[in-house]
């Protein structure tokens, strides 16, 4: 057959392409949240049919080479075998490449950010007698909405953990407590449920609750109709037994294209003229955070934006903060606790207790914040969070901060950064190694850490006869090579 090698390389061509835009694509935007149900599958289903048809040419074209040679000329059977089977495995390394590039902000970055950076808000060992009680005694405006939010809020991530979540919420609302953070893919949708199930016997405008454009399943995906978009909202409006939410997210938001998806737009024009939201949002802690939070305070649509937030996090993030504020959008601080690593830390025994109120209050300085949300899901945090409502950053509260920061260094993996990673010449995901290494010492939830290591396609065996040209690549001071080390004496499950 002629021109069958131009044939065969134009489709491993298309194939990758597909690999990248198609199957890539698709689970770039599983990893963002998405509604899986609303992801196209053809581009992922062309891929598929591509690989296949690329594999049969490449096979089709091995067996034709030297077909116009003499006989005496034309490589043996075994030769064609040999050079088949090497176009065959580089066809399907440059295919998962493909995939894999797609994929490669997410996984780098985003989610063990996410994982990490206070997913878990832990409680204090040592509670004092002092917080017995504690009350919400300071609001803030949330930016130019009009609502005074208090200054500690309460997020429903977790809430389902508590034994009686719903209890939980009411003391949390009868201790003054009143923005409410939820989603309908907070847990399988049972969060909003259990907010309205309290929110339906109270004074409804006293409470500021927030959803996302979001089913059960995950985020609606752009380019969804605007009554793809009022579907969702109404489902969630139904369980939370409300006519209508004071703020509805473009939630988790990585892409430009979804924050300013004029379908959405659309959909939030028509369900604010119906009464059903009064305010557009953002939520974001992503690869892009910049560019989707420069991109929302430019365009002069949204009205919050609820952004990753802690002591020492995002070097940009304090200007984003306080420009938004400048043009009236509400600032909602998340992930305030740079990874509640002082769990770990036997030099924090004597004022653990204090570092999460000196984290929260460290927040709570910056005028242009207007509150913080974070996860509520054991009755202890009532008192122990509450406590550090309306009070101000002192200096022990700095001394307390600047402890951790130097008990970290060395230490602690900035998993958002990833400035390491290129320099790794086994490709090593040192970001996640680490951060498993973080769950064994810190968190103290040492099977699960060794679960997640062992579940690694590369671990950290490769660190200890490597020469370690990582070093000096890690802007905190780590040192890459000894902690990987360590940590996989440590995550190592030995038989």
């Amino acid at each position: 057959m002629r021109n069958i090698g131009q044939i065969t390389l134009s489709a491993w061509l298309v194939t990758f392409l597909l690999g990248y835009f198609g199957l890539g694509a698709y689970a770039y935007e599983t990893l963002e949240g998405m509604d899986r149900s609303m992801l196209p599958l053809a581009p992922s289903i062309f891929f598929g049919i591509f690989l296949i048809v690329s594999l049969a040419l490449t096979v089709v074209w091995a067996n034709n080479r030297g077909s116009d040679l003499p006989e005496e000329e034309a490589p043996s059977g075994r030769r064609k075998f040999l050079l088949g089977g090497a176009a065959v495995t580089g066809g399907l390394i440059g295919g998962t490449a493909a995939v894999a590039a797609k994929m490669m902000p997410w996984m780098q970055s985003t989610i063990p950010m996410m994982q990490e950076a206070g997913q878990d808000e832990l409680t204090a060992d040592n509670p004092h007698d002092s917080w017995k009680g504690s009350r919400i005694v300071s609001r803030r405006p949330l930016g130019s909405t009009g609502f005074m939010a208090s200054d500690i809020s309460i997020g429903t991530g977790r809430i389902m953990r508590h034994t009686n979540p719903e209890d939980l919420l009411r003391e949390a609302l009868d201790r003054g407590v009143n923005f409410i953070d939820t989603s309908p893919d907070y847990a399988g949708a049972l969060s909003e449920t259990t907010v309205g199930n309290v929110i339906k016997d109270r004074k409804r405008e006293d409470l500021f609750v927030v959803t996302k454009w979001c089913t059960s399943e995950g985020h609606v995906r752009q380019g969804s109709s605007p009554e793809d978009y009022i579907d969702a909202l109404d489902d969630s409006l139904s369980r939370l037994q409300t006519d209508y939410v004071d703020l509805v997210h473009v939630h988790a938001c990585d892409t430009v294209e979804r924050l300013m998806d004029p379908n959405m737009m659309e959909a939030f024009e028509m369900a604010k003229a119906q009464g059903k939201v009064r305010f557009l949002g953002v939520s974001t802690h992503t690869p892009n955070l910049e560019e989707v939070a420069n991109t929302a305070i430019d365009s002069g649509k949204f009205d919050v934006m609820m952004l990753a937030y802690h002591h020492g996090a995002w070097p940009k993030q304090q200007d984003i903060i306080k420009r938004a504020a400048e043009k009236g959008i509400g600032i909602v601080a998340m992930k305030t606790l740079k990874g509640a690593k002082h769990k770990g830390m036997m030099e924090f025994q004597d004022d653990a207790t204090s570092y999460t109120q000196a984290a929260f209050k460290w927040v709570n300085a910056d005028p242009n914040v207007s509150c913080l949300v974070v996860s509520f899901f054991e009755t202890e945090h009532l008192d122990e969070y509450l406590h550090a409502s309306g009070k101000r950053l002192t200096e022990s509260d700095v001394a307390v901060l600047n402890k951790y920061d130097d008990l970290i260094a060395g230490t602690h993996c900035f998993a958002s950064c990833g400035d390491c990673l290129s320099s790794c010449p086994e490709s090593l995901p040192i970001n996640d190694v680490l951060r498993h290494r973080m769950y064994f010492e810190d968190y103290g939830d040492e099977k699960e850490a060794m679960k997640l290591y062992a579940a690694l396609d590369k671990q950290a065996d490769k660190c200890v006869t490597c020469s370690a040209p990582c070093t000096g690549a890690c802007p905190e001071g780590i040192d890459i090579k000894y902690r990987m080390t360590g940590a996989h004496e440590r995550l190592t499950m030995i038989a």
